[in-house]
């Protein structure tokens, strides 16, 4: 991104700085998708549809195991405001609704991905590492 006339002086309005997503000021708007991104139900959404077509509500619910249906609800809805998904409604009874990626969707997916592969990866040296401050605060 290109620095502002501002920027070397370090006065950067705020408006300039919500623009190229100042995650670390309190109104940035960035903070929003990252909360709906890297909640829970967000990140699993996207894993459970990355690379696939289209994935029907109770196919979601069943695939990402514990999830209630108002949450996920709640998470694909703010997935497709953000532009990740694309959700579309068939006039039948009862309502059919499919939700798929967007092009936007699998580029996000593909970096939540990477965190997820890196956690499963590691899991085995973090819960040592959990068990080795659980035990020192047992001391």
């Amino acid at each position: 991104m290109k620095n502002s006339p501002n920027s070397a002086s370090g006065s950067v309005s705020l408006s300039e700085r919500l623009c190229r997503g100042d995650l670390f000021a309190s109104p940035c708007p960035s903070r929003m998708v990252l909360k709906h991104v890297c909640s829970q139900w967000g990140l699993l959404i996207l894993i459970a549809l990355q690379g696939k077509k289209v994935m029907r509500f109770a196919e979601l619910r069943k695939k990402l195991g514990g999830v209630s249906e108002k949450m996920l609800a709640q998470s694909l809805q703010a997935l497709a405001s953000d532009g990740f998904l694309l959700r579309k409604s068939y006039p039948v009874v009862p309502p059919h609704v499919e939700y798929s990626l967007t092009e936007m969707g699998e580029e996000i997916a593909d970096r939540v991905a990477q965190l997820t592969d890196w956690i499963e990866c590691n899991l085995p040296r973090v819960l040592e590492a959990q068990l080795s401050i659980q035990e020192t605060a047992d001391k």
